[in-house]
Parts: C-alpha cells; sequence; structure tokens
C-alpha cells in the first residue's frame, strides 16, 4: 500500500499516539540516560520511537520496542511494509549496521483456570516475518507474556469476577496473604532502597541480572519530573508487621498496566505476598480505567525443565490468556558488521543460558 515520506515528531506526538509504554516519548527521555538516542518519528500515520545505541566506532544499531503495529496494513503485507519502514530508518544514522524490531503482533491462547496439567510441549506458533529480516540471536523482550483483561464488553470486571478468571489455589492464596496480615500499598519513590533490597535479595536467589539502583530510581523520578504524558509509576510493598517481604513496580498508562519488576526476601514467603502484590495492583489498574494488565514474561510454555518455570506457573495461575510475539528481528545494512554482531550476541546468550541453568529454576510464590 503507498504511504508517504517519514517525518520527526515531538515526543509528546508519542506520548499521546503510542499504544504501549516501550513507544512513548517518555521510554525514550528515560532511555537517554543509560546510552540510547531516541528518535521520534511517524510514518504511515504511526508514532514511532526508535532507539539508537552505539557500537565500535562510528557505528551503531537501531531498535524500534514493541512497534510499530502497523495496525492499516493487512497481514500479508506487514513484512513488505515493515522492510519499507526500515530502508526509510536508515537515514537516521548513516553508521547503523541494522535495525531491529520487536513487533507487537502475536498470536493467542485462553488460560483455562480449570486446567492443571501443563501447556502442549510442541513448538508455540508465533508471527513470522522471513526474508528480507532475519531473527535475532537473542530477544530483547520477552516474546511471551500473560495478559489479564480488566474489562469486559462495555464495563470493568468486578473483583468477583477478575477471582473467577483465576486457578483456585491463586484466589486461595490471596486470601491467605489477607487473612495472615499481610498488607499492600504503593509507597513509591521513598521505597526504593527497601525494594532494591529486596531485588538484589531475588537476583542472587533466582539467578536473575539486574540493573543498578540508580536505573529504577530514574525511572520513578523522571515520572514525576517529566509532566504531561507520563506514565502512573506506582512501587508496590508488601509488608507483614511492618517488615517488607515483597516489591512490585507497574506502569499505567494508556489504558494498559504493566508488571515491571517483582523483588521478594527470603523470608515469609509462605504468606504469599507475591499473590498479594498483583492483587492489589490489578484492582488499582481496574480503579484507573486499563482494560488489561499485562504481567510481562514468561516462558514459551509449561516446560519443567526451564530455569524459569515457576514464573510461568505463577504467572498463568492469574487467567487471562498467553500472548506469543514475534519476538526480535533483524534487518541488515551492512552484511560482515551484522554477522560479526551476531557472533558476539549469540556468546553472550550461551553464557546467559549457562548461567541460567547453574542457579536453578526461579519461583515467584
Amino acid at each position: 500500500m503507498p504511504v508517504g515520506p517519514m517525518e520527526t515528531i515531538s515526543p509528546a506526538e508519542c506520548d499521546i499516539r503510542a499504544g504501549d509504554l516501550l513507544q512513548t516519548g517518555f521510554w525514550g527521555a528515560f532511555k537517554s540516560d543509560f546510552g540510547w538516542k531516541p528518535h521520534h518519528v511517524s510514518w504511515n500515520g504511526e508514532a514511532i520511537l526508535v532507539l539508537q545505541r552505539k557500537l565500535a566506532g562510528p557505528t551503531s544499531f537501531l531498535y524500534v520496542p514493541r512497534g510499530p503495529s502497523l495496525a492499516s496494513v493487512p497481514e500479508p503485507g506487514r513484512t513488505a511494509s515493515l522492510a519499507d519502514l526500515a530502508r526509510e530508518l536508515k537515514t537516521l544514522s548513516a553508521g547503523s549496521v541494522f535495525a531491529r524490531f520487536d513487533p507487537p503482533w502475536s498470536t493467542v491462547e485462553t488460560i483455562d483456570p480449570g486446567d492443571e496439567k501443563p501447556a502442549s510441549a510442541n513448538d508455540v506458533p508465533r508471527p513470522s516475518l522471513g526474508a528480507p529480516f532475519r531473527r535475532a540471536s537473542m530477544d530483547i523482550q520477552p516474546p511471551d507474556t500473560v495478559i489479564v483483561d480488566l474489562a469486559e464488553g462495555d464495563g470493568v470486571r468486578s473483583d468477583e469476577n477478575l477471582l473467577a478468571t483465576m486457578k483456585p489455589k491463586w484466589r486461595y492464596n490471596i486470601r491467605l496473604a489477607s487473612k495472615k496480615g499481610v498488607s499492600v500499598s504503593d509507597e513509591g519513590i521513598d521505597a526504593m532502597d527497601v525494594f532494591y533490597e529486596l531485588y538484589l535479595a531475588t537476583s542472587r536467589r533466582d539467578r536473575i541480572a539486574v540493573h543498578p539502583k540508580s536505573y529504577y530510581l530514574r525511572l520513578l523520578s523522571l515520572a514525576r519530573e517529566y509532566g504531561p504524558g507520563a506514565p502512573d509509576l506506582r512501587l508496590w510493598i508488601a509488608r507483614h508487621e511492618g517488615r517488607p517481604i515483597a516489591a512490585i513496580i507497574t506502569s499505567f498508562k494508556n489504558g494498559q498496566a504493566v508488571y515491571l519488576y517483582g523483588a521478594s526476601g527470603g523470608e515469609k514467603r509462605n504468606l504469599m505476598p507475591a499473590y498479594a502484590l498483583q492483587w492489589e495492583a490489578m484492582r488499582a489498574a481496574r480503579d484507573c480505567g486499563c482494560t488489561s494488565y499485562d504481567m510481562y514474561g514468561i516462558p514459551p510454555r509449561a516446560d519443567p525443565s526451564h530455569p524459569m518455570s515457576g514464573l510461568y506457573r505463577f504467572k498463568t495461575g492469574f487467567g487471562g490468556r498467553i500472548a506469543h510475539f514475534a519476538g526480535s528481528w533483524d534487518y541488515p545494512f551492512h552484511t560482515l558488521p551484522y554477522a560479526a554482531y551476531r557472533v558476539a550476541e549469540s556468546a553472550r546468550k550461551y553464557w546467559f543460558k549457562r548461567w541460567m541453568k547453574r542457579g536453578g529454576r526461579a519461583n515467584a510464590g
């Protein structure tokens, strides 16, 4: 289909028009503090955030997180349209080696709250781009996630309706946490030290990589400074007898809620604070007008051998639907530098998987 030329737009335009937090002007401003250069463009009627990252010397690569949607393009033509966009993006930086996309296209499976059996071990069906794109050697955004619907028809879901979509044990654990005196509240940026201490404990236990505290501190401080268009970022702390035992960070923006980060200590996990946190965040998101709650990242299927199998079990227990995204795809501009980058990235991915397996399986509950 014919398209107009790519145009530069303001970050505010991305804030207004973006369908995903990672496509907002806010996200571009945040990432600019950590080595990325944001570009805000309009193409084919869509506002798009493009992040640029330096490589060796004058080279760099371009990255479009969770975009573009290409909602106006019929599915058979999306790959060709995305290739057209990639060639346009090359004009943003003459030294760019490739452009990487994480398009928000997905296949969806409904979670049956009464089914306790593992999901099929067959390969997960997900959208595929094909030539001239190449599947990236490493995904940047989680290619699989759980999305809980907070609205139904023209109205919002009641507490009872939300609980009914969950597995029975999850409803029990939410009520158990309340019965045992677990309290949950949004304590905001002032609780960052508490959050990070719990996050480091989670990293040591579950072998997950974490950013320095300044990364998460900047995320919340920018949300306060940014002005109109900023997401509603909340830092939730679960406490028992005043003692912090678990925490999460969530974002509410443009009708979408996202669970970004979670942390828990080694004590009192039997009080089910992780369940209480998710429940309170879901209810708050619904009351703020969000229609969906993205649990943000699970293994592709219920594989007991996966080091994060506990995460799959925990998140799918809240019901909703599983979205299998296309994952990260690259459009190479320069063949030899791109091949060298793939080798280095594949080595990093191999090391990470070995490190994860040595650490055992993560269990959010």
